[in-house]
């Protein structure tokens, strides 16, 4: 295996309940201490893909059936997801569920649950330096949260966990524009200064590609596409159904999919 490989997915397929086929032969990298963004359409089976990393699949009658995953030269395909979170991977999930009768410095201390040792004065100074936000509101209630204070307490309790693979679901969804932006400036200071390994699924194509090194493009449970960020921005198909412009630099509509079919031949 390549040692700058952090984590492998080598031609993985995914069935729920032994019948539904979500992914069809998913093939990834990820090296260390790099972002790397899974962009699709919903459903394209990018959810999928991280539970199946994570071990979330198990709960929900999910398996791998095919191929291996990889992580830092050990097989995880299908193990729990408690022996999965004790080799460093933590999942963010999409929908921010905190435990909304503990206070935000509560939530954040649940991270700590995972580690044999839980001194954490040092790790909420760092969740705090990170989301300043947090601190005047350390002893609300969670369940008074807004939706980006909610991103960031579940955000700051996955770092109490010391990840070393941080796996983020749709971090921007239903945030407003400024609270995005600053989301996703501390994903990127997260990764420059922790050297924590992120992979970001993400519908908002144009802040995932600032802040990623490298992308991949996933349409029914198949990827299609993968590159450099910049090499991805440059992307006709990239541009005119992700980041919403069309070769001629106008906006586009999602109407000329047949247009994008006819081009992508394994669609």
């Amino acid at each position: 295996m390549n040692t700058g490989n952090l984590l492998e997915l080598n031609n993985i397929s995914v069935v729920y309940s032994d019948v539904i086929q979500v992914l069809k032969g998913v093939s990834l990298r990820v090296e260390k201490n790099r972002i790397v963004s899974l962009l699709g359409s919903n459903g394209a089976g990018k959810t999928t893909t991280l539970k199946a990393i994570s071990g979330l699949l198990k709960p929900e009658n999910g398996k791998v059936t095919d191929g291996s995953i990889v992580y830092d030269g050990v097989p995880v395909q299908n193990l729990s997801p408690e022996e999965i979170t004790r080799l460093g991977i933590i999942q963010v999930l999409e929908g921010r569920q905190p435990f909304k009768y503990l206070t935000i410095e509560e939530n954040l201390r649940v991270g700590t649950a995972t580690r044999w040792t839980k001194p954490y004065r040092k790790d909420l100074e760092m969740v705090y330096d990170y989301f300043p936000a947090l601190t005047k509101r350390r002893k609300s209630l969670a369940g008074y949260c807004s939706g980006g204070e909610l991103q960031m307490v579940v955000m700051g309790r996955a770092l109490m966990a010391h990840p070393k693979l941080l796996l983020l679901d749709e971090p921007s969804l239903g945030l407003a524009p400024l609270v995005v932006k600053e989301i996703f400036r501390i994903i990127r200071r997260i990764n420059e200064e922790q050297g924590t390994t992120i992979i970001l699924v993400e519908q908002n194509a144009n802040m995932a590609l600032q802040i990623a090194h490298y992308g991949y493009v996933m349409e029914n449970g198949k990827i299609v596409m993968e590159g450099g960020v910049e090499d991805l921005k440059e992307n006709p198909d990239v541009k005119e159904f992700y980041l919403g412009v069309s070769a001629g630099g106008a906006a586009r509509s999602y109407r000329d999919v047949k247009s994008y079919k006819r081009r992508k031949r394994w669609l």
